[in-house]
């Protein structure tokens, strides 16, 4: 992957999250229905294959330059990748549950939605800001390469 596609992907990442956060103010439950649907969609066919692809190539690169997993930059950009990680696993079983509550609601002519979608979004929303921050972090360690604590 290029660093332009690189970055093509993490700008849509980026843009998916902030949509379903607008929508979740919109007040429309027709909207939140629809960008929740299409939130998870991205994250299954954008998302998920990065998740697995990333981690690989990117120790493969490690080693075909030469540079150890103790290097501190490298090191900590796995380290925040695993931060990342672990806040996403969970905040796709949210956004599935908030697709599905939204659509059934929408289906329904319900509004406004049930407490537990605001619950399960408050959540989605606190995962999201450490794993997007990580993810920052590990993008400009690798551009960068800091020599951080070496």
């Amino acid at each position: 992957m290029t660093r332009r596609q690189w970055a093509l992907a993490s700008l849509s990442a980026l843009w998916c999250g902030t949509d379903l956060f607008f929508a979740n103010r919109s007040g429309s439950v027709a909207a939140q229905a629809v960008v929740a649907r299409l939130v998870v969609k991205a994250d299954w066919w954008f998302t998920t294959p990065a998740v697995l692809i990333q981690p690989l190539t990117g120790l493969w690169l490690a080693q075909l330059a030469g540079w150890p997993l103790s290097t501190p930059w490298l090191a900590s950009a796995l380290a925040l990748y695993v931060l990342a990680g672990a806040c996403w696993l969970p905040v796709v079983w949210l956004q599935v549950r908030m697709a599905k509550t939204a659509a059934a609601c929408c289906a329904h002519d319900q509004a406004p939605l049930p407490e537990g979608y605001w619950r399960d979004a408050k959540r989605w929303e606190v995962l999201g800001y450490p794993a997007f921050t990580a993810m920052v972090l590990v993008f400009g360690l690798m551009v960068f390469k800091p020599p951080l604590w070496a």
